[in-house]
């Protein structure tokens, strides 16, 4: 198992979360990580190739907005909502509830 790079909770940024929240589809990744919690990128309901996938996760994970972990050879995925509710309080809530 090994971590992979991600910001410290410190450096996450507004306006990357909300760039990265911007997109359709990566907020249904969002969304349905919500739901699911921890899962690997093959459990979320992505309709993009796997290359777009991929570049969407490192997107939402540059952000800050999820965490990525290798287990094996699956790449998990949860999102950072202790993270982003302790720098923007409410944010990722507000926009789960609004999307």
């Amino acid at each position: 198992m090994t971590d992979m790079d991600h910001p410290s909770r410190e450096q996450i940024e507004l306006p990357a979360v909300l760039h990265a929240l911007s997109d359709p589809v990566r907020l249904g990744m969002v969304r349905d990580l919500a739901a699911a919690g921890e899962c690997p990128c093959r459990a979320l309901n992505v309709t993009v190739t796997k290359s777009t996938a991929t570049h969407h996760f490192k997107v939402l994970r540059d952000a800050g907005v999820i965490q990525q972990r290798q287990l094996g050879t699956a790449r998990l995925n949860s999102l950072r909502t202790d993270d982003l509710d302790a720098r923007f309080p409410g944010l990722l809530s507000t926009i789960l509830a609004a999307a």
